[in-house]
C-alpha cells in the first residue's frame, strides 16, 4: 500500500522502535515543531495510515504502536543476526547480506541510532561467522566474510585481524605482511594511531623482516 511520505515515516518509526509514548513520537517526528503542533501532526498521520491501512497504527492509553501484527523485515534480520552469533544457526548466510543502509534517502535524525545498531549487528555476524569458518578449515569462505567486513568499514581494526588470523591460519606468512601492513597504513594515515596491542600480537612470532616494509 501506497502511504505519504509524512506517514511513511510514522510507521517505519513504529517498525523500529515498537511501542512509543505519545508525546516520545511527536518529538522524534517533528523535532522542530512546537510540542502542541507536533501532537497535532501525529493525529494526522495516524488518520492518514488507517485511511489506507486501517487498524495499522494504533494509541492506545497515550502508547502508539503498529496493529494487524505486520512483518518486520528488520526484526526477521535482527532475527537471524542473533541467532547466528549464538550458535544457533549456520554460520553461512551471504557475506553481502544485510548491507544496504537502513532507509539510505532518508535524513531523519532519529534514524541515526537504528542504522548504527544495524551497522555494528551486520559487522560481528561477519566476523564471527569469518572465526567460525576459519576453525573448521574453511579458509576461503572465512576470507569472504573478513574481507566483506573490512569493505564495510576499512578502520575498524578487529575485521582487520580476522583477515590476518585466518591467513595466519592457512601459513600464508607474505599475506600476513601485507594484511598487518595495510591495517597499520590505514589506521595511520586515517586515524593517527598504531596498531593495538592485540593486533601486533597476532604478528608477534613472525621474523622481523616479515613486519617491516
Amino acid at each position: 500500500m501506497a502511504l505519504p511520505t509524512g506517514a511513511q515515516r510514522l510507521v517505519a518509526l513504529l517498525a523500529l522502535r515498537g511501542r512509543t509514548g505519545r508525546s516520545r513520537v511527536a518529538g522524534l517526528l517533528w523535532p522542530e515543531t512546537e510540542e502542541r503542533r507536533a501532537l497535532a501532526n501525529l493525529r494526522t498521520g495516524i488518520w492518514r495510515v488507517n485511511k489506507t491501512a486501517a487498524g495499522l497504527v494504533v494509541c492506545e492509553h497515550g502508547v502508539v504502536g503498529l496493529g494487524l501484527s505486520p512483518v518486520v523485515d528488520v526484526d526477521r534480520l535482527v532475527a537471524r543476526s542473533r541467532a547466528v552469533l549464538g550458535g544457533q544457526e549456520s554460520p553461512e548466510p551471504e557475506p553481502d547480506l544485510g548491507t544496504g543502509e537502513l532507509l539510505p534517502d532518508w535524513e531523519d535524525p532519529w534514524l541515526d541510532t537504528e542504522r548504527e545498531r544495524l551497522l555494528q549487528l551486520h559487522l560481528h555476524v561477519l566476523e564471527s561467522t569469518a572465526a567460525r569458518l576459519a576453525a573448521s578449515g574453511r579458509y576461503g569462505m572465512a576470507l569472504e566474510f573478513a574481507l566483506a567486513a573490512l569493505r564495510v568499514d576499512a578502520l575498524r581494526e578487529s575485521a582487520h585481524r580476522a583477515v590476518i588470523a585466518i591467513h595466519l591460519a592457512e601459513g600464508n606468512i607474505a599475506e600476513v605482511r601485507r594484511a598487518y601492513d595495510a591495517c597499520r597504513r590505514t589506521l595511520a594515515s586515517e586515524l593517527g594511531i598504531v596498531p593495538s596491542p592485540s593486533t601486533d600480537a597476532l604478528v608477534a612470532g613472525l621474523a622481523p623482516r616479515a613486519l617491516t616494509g
